[in-house]
């Protein structure tokens, strides 16, 4: 399976290399940006996507701002409105924000160091959760492929593999270690409208890696549920609540009720950084609402509704944690009760993480 590299910093440095998502399949192209405001447009316009991959965006995006700025006298201001901007940029993914946070407090704790101590504690913090994204996701598919047997058929929706996140991605990242593996798990792929995810970028993965995957509209989902070709569901997650209320790409939801009709078990995958203690159940997660073109042109070669007609256009949609079957970690797979079982979780994971730097 040939591996496209989603981000990277240059070499020299000063920009961040990004697989821009907008041009697949069609195209495979590498778009080098250099100033914050092109970061937060590739993050707004979709060129950079997934709630992993926008944190680990964000995270060398931060240290881009730091190093643009790092000769200014009011250097700690403007890293601050440099934060609130890449902050704008996408308000429902929580890694966007978790990822900012920790580039800050490194930053904090380090603002009275010679300036270029500054950068490398910087360029080290970004560099750190880049490569536990990496860790975690290859944890995650160990987990999700435990729920999988060899000639398991599986739903998904959106996308939730590399291009995502990095390396095998996470809802994914089962299906490609059980390639790997030599294990036969075929997909159908909901090509999730109104951007498509499923059909540009699901499917140009799972196909570019050899699997046997077959693309539906997002309403053939209870067809092929009530037919009896669907073992289980396996989606990404932008954020889950405490209480295991999990948003993710519009339409998420309603696969969620479909599958608990049809008795089929319904997994959510991320890894805990994209799970927020801080909010105590999916009412609170505020979700995008993007521009109505999406739905009404994007994609056609002409207009498709009439001018001129009202559109809602959220972004993502919230699973109530009741549908969930659970959700696949980096510290294994969390069920009910899940505000319980995660802080069980970020427990485990702290108790290793502390072991490990012994």
């Amino acid at each position: 399976m040939e591996r496209l590299e989603n981000i990277r910093l240059s070499e020299g440095g000063d920009s961040l290399i990004i697989l821009d998502q907008t041009k697949l399949p069609g195209e495979v192209c590498f778009t080098e940006l250099k100033s914050r405001e092109e970061l937060v447009e590739a993050i707004r316009k979709l060129r950079v996507r997934g709630a992993p991959a926008i944190g680990i965006a964000a995270a060398y995006g931060y240290y881009l701002c730091a190093r643009e700025d790092m000769d200014k006298e009011d250097f700690l201001s403007r890293m601050d409105d440099a934060e609130r901007l890449l902050a704008s940029s996408r308000p429902t993914a929580v890694n966007l924000f978790w990822a900012l946070s920790r580039m800050r407090a490194v930053l904090r704790r380090s603002a009275f160091r010679p300036r270029g101590e500054i950068l490398q504690l910087l360029l080290n913090e970004a560099y750190a959760i880049h490569e536990e994204d990496i860790s975690a996701n290859l944890n995650i598919s160990e987990y999700g492929l435990s729920l999988l047997k060899d000639g398991a058929c599986v739903l998904t929706h959106c996308n939730a593999g590399p291009l995502a996140t990095s390396r095998y991605g996470t809802a994914l990242g089962p299906i490609l270690l059980a390639k790997e593996r030599g294990m036969n798990i075929s997909v159908f792929a909901d090509e999730t409208r109104p951007l498509l995810q499923g059909a540009r970028l699901t499917a140009f993965e799972l196909m570019n890696a050899g699997v046997d995957v077959t693309l539906i509209c997002d309403n053939m989902a209870g067809q092929v549920m009530k037919e009896g070709k669907i073992d289980a569901v396996f989606i990404g997650c932008d954020r889950a609540a405490a209480n295991g209320d999990a948003a993710n790409k519009i339409g998420s939801s309603s696969l969620a009720v479909l599958a608990k009709h049809y008795g089929i078990p319904f997994y959510m995958f991320a890894p805990l950084s994209t799970v927020d203690m801080d909010t105590p159940c999916g009412d609170m997660i505020r979700i995008e609402q993007r521009d109505p073109t999406e739905v009404t042109e994007l994609y056609f070669a002409e207009r498709m509704a009439p001018a001129g007609v009202k559109v809602y256009n959220p972004a993502f949609d919230v699973v109530d944690h009741e549908l969930i079957t659970g959700i696949v970690t980096e510290e294994g797979v969390i069920t009910a009760p899940f505000e319980e079982n995660f802080k069980a979780a970020f427990d485990k994971k702290k108790q290793r993480t502390v072991t490990n730097n012994a």
